[in-house]
């Protein structure tokens, strides 16, 4: 009897309950489905929330100025790892915040190596490592997709924040090589705010553009996706987009990583860093698969029919 007493005491240890703090640029209902898309990468690694995960998040609201703050307060309650929901502002105020909790990246900003985030990929170096979509490569073959899916497109509007790094690149440099084999006309729009993405609305609603593409790259971009989306939808102009989620709130068209895997990986950045992993040895990871999802609802409610052509390459369609 004295022997099997230390059993059901050791077995009465409660469990070590980890806390994650969660920096997002934007706001709960636009960051809703990529959180249940973490947590649900996180369960199918045993982490439950409310059970050995607790998860601290904290919104900027598109308010950069913010990010700081609400880094700082995730560092103060002693999160045992920061995520990153947002592109280079949020990553470098979790930076400025913390040097030595472990910050993991989603899959946003720009290139992690050219902005001083990491020393190299396979090696980071610091408390950084994640994974990094690079997608402001992927502007060409998105208003490609976009014109197959509608032929008679001639002027597109390109909604983009010239404070997001590599963007302005892309829309000066790369964007009209691209457009010009097309036999598109591109107009930029700069977006720095809610209140110049409004004008930018206004204008469009008197130009009538025969469609809308938005990158996406930016905290201010990254958290207006669904007003924009609603924006496109209620003046019948189709849109192509860098995210899914944006299609799954309205948007008609996406050209990015495969969501899905992207959040498998980064649960796995924070599975072998509770478990013990420096981020310094953990090789910042790359995409290896890209998804081009189309929403049927949207194309019916402004009128567009989709080719099968295009419809046959899509790896999602919502019906």
């Amino acid at each position: 009897m004295l022997l099997a007493l230390p059993f059901p005491a050791r077995a009465q240890q409660p469990k070590k309950v980890y806390r994650l703090g969660y920096l997002s640029s934007t706001d709960p209902a636009s960051d809703s489905l990529r959180a249940q898309a973490i947590r649900r990468a996180l369960r199918e690694l045993g982490y439950m929330e409310g059970e050995n995960i607790i998860i601290e998040y904290r919104h900027a609201v598109g308010k950069s100025d913010r990010q700081p703050e609400l880094a700082a307060e995730l560092v103060r309650i002693k999160v045992d790892l920061i995520l990153i929901a947002g592109g280079d502002g949020t990553i470098q105020a979790a930076m400025n915040a913390t040097k030595t909790i472990p910050i993991v990246l989603m899959g946003f900003g720009s290139d992690p190596v050219k902005a001083g985030f990491v020393e190299s990929l396979a090696r980071p170096g610091s408390n950084v490592t994640g994974f990094t979509m690079l997608t402001t490569e992927l502007g060409g073959k998105r208003l490609e997709l976009l014109k197959e899916a509608v032929p008679k497109l001639a002027r597109v509007a390109l909604l983009y924040d010239p404070n997001a790094p590599g963007i302005t690149r892309e829309v000066k440099e790369d964007i009209p090589v691209v457009a010009r084999a097309l036999k598109l006309n591109v107009q930029p729009w700069e977006v720095r705010d809610v209140s110049s993405l409004q004008k930018v609305f206004a204008t469009l609603s008197k130009q009538r553009p025969d469609g809308l593409y938005a990158p996406g790259a930016g905290s201010v971009m990254t958290a207006n996706q669904k007003r924009i989306a609603d924006f496109a939808l209620k003046n019948r102009l189709p849109s192509m987009y860098a995210g899914s989620n944006t299609v799954d709130n309205g948007g008609l068209m996406s050209y990015g990583a495969d969501d899905a895997e992207r959040y498998r990986r980064v649960a796995y950045f924070v599975d072998r860093i509770l478990k013990g992993t420096k981020p310094a040895e953990l090789p910042v990871e790359q995409p290896m698969k890209f998804d081009f999802v189309i929403n049927l609802k949207t194309a019916k409610q402004i009128g567009l029919t989709i080719p099968q052509w295009t419809l046959m390459k899509a790896d999602r369609v919502i019906r």
